[in-house]
């Protein structure tokens, strides 16, 4: 089953006591959100394009830093803060656009995970033995599309507006009838933690790591809560592509953009990154776990690639990759993830309209 990402808190006392210290939070990521049966996308029939050429990217100088909050906003499962070195290495400056995955599927004849139709008799092959046979509603291809509601509601659903919609994928993005004709410069999104390994490999390079992305977001500064300093992202000129207005109900689009914006639309911090903040969520390589940070200790990381297996206690058969940066749907009031140190969860077999990548080379 496939999952999304959210805000809400969720009392530690549900979470397994092996694996989650009692009295913490850890974040919910879904709350009767519609089901359906996903496909695993596999990237064994990609070969690397040949490519060696660091073309769109900026050099990350490798460096120490506390990675977590800093402050009292962060989410439980972004602290404590601890010491963390990486290695210097090259990052996309943009999230990957909808022209650049063009080329990709064009050159491999790659089909994304919201494209496939679950096959049962394959799927059954990975579920326990007597599981019944899903509704035919359920093994279809779709993907999840943001649906506003049209009139303010609780928060505490995200079925209210998220979707599951037939046919909805990279390249009709709202479902059928959408296109991204006119948006080849915009990042593309519904595209899972698979759809954005395979692309990954055949470009020679990888997804980065949940160290290394928030070590590129903070660009050198210490202790920020944004990747640009400490300014709030509702002072002076736009910064981010967020929510303004009433979420999840009336967008004012203050920053031009009512879904997602083209990249380099605001400004890059100063590596020359652009979208570390808003826009679209971006996959990170790790696994998650909200007491992988309490697990550091005090001991200085180097190169951490994040834990060994996934845990949410959410969700504890479902397994999670991490996703960084925040998205054009991120609110104060419900998602105020465009921190430098804000992480959030889904299981790597997902799409959604506001989630894509960019990746990074040593």
């Amino acid at each position: 089953m496939v999952t999304i990402v959210g805000c809400k808190q969720l009392s530690g006392k549900t979470a397994a006591k092996e694996a989650i210290p009692a009295g913490d939070t850890v974040m919910s990521c879904t709350a009767n959100l519609p089901s359906r049966f996903a496909v695993n996308a596999s990237t064994d029939s990609i070969v690397a394009n040949g490519n060696s050429s660091r073309e769109g990217m900026v050099k990350i100088p490798g460096g120490e830093f506390l990675m977590g909050a800093a402050d009292k906003e962060g989410r439980p499962d972004e602290y404590p803060q601890h010491a963390v070195h990486v290695d210097g290495f090259w990052m996309d400056a943009t999230e990957v656009t909808n022209a650049m995955f063009m080329k990709f599927v064009k050159a491999t004849g790659y089909i994304t995970t919201a494209e496939r139709a679950p096959d049962w008799e394959e799927l059954k092959k990975q579920l326990p033995s007597g599981t019944p046979r899903p509704a035919d509603s359920l093994l279809v291809a779709a993907s999840l599309v943001f649906t506003p509601p049209a009139k303010p509601i609780q928060l505490n659903d995200v079925s209210q507006w998220w979707q599951w919609v037939k046919g909805a994928s990279w390249k009709h993005p709202q479902g059928p009838g959408s296109s991204i004709k006119g948006k080849e410069n915009s990042p593309v999104v519904q595209v899972s933690w698979d759809d954005a390994m395979a692309y990954a490999k055949w470009a020679g390079k990888r997804l980065p790591t949940e160290a290394e992305w928030e070590w590129a977001a903070r660009s050198g500064l210490t202790n920020q809560p944004y990747t640009w300093g400490n300014e709030s992202v509702d002072k002076g000129q736009p910064k981010a592509n967020i929510w303004q207005g009433h979420f999840p109900d009336r967008n004012t689009k203050g920053d031009g953009y009512d879904r997602v914006a083209p990249v380099k639309s605001f400004a890059a911090n100063s590596y020359g990154l652009y979208d570390m903040a808003g826009n679209v969520w971006e996959w990170c390589a790790d696994w998650y776990r909200p007491d992988y940070y309490n697990q550091a200790g005090s001991k200085k990381l180097i190169n951490p690639a994040g834990p060994a297996a996934s845990y949410d206690p959410e969700e504890p058969t479902v397994p999670k990759r991490v996703v960084r940066g925040g998205s054009f749907l991120c609110h104060a009031s419900y998602c105020a993830s465009y921190r430098v140190s804000a992480r959030m969860k889904t299981s790597p077999d997902t799409g959604l309209e506001h989630t894509g990548f960019r990746c990074v080379k040593n």
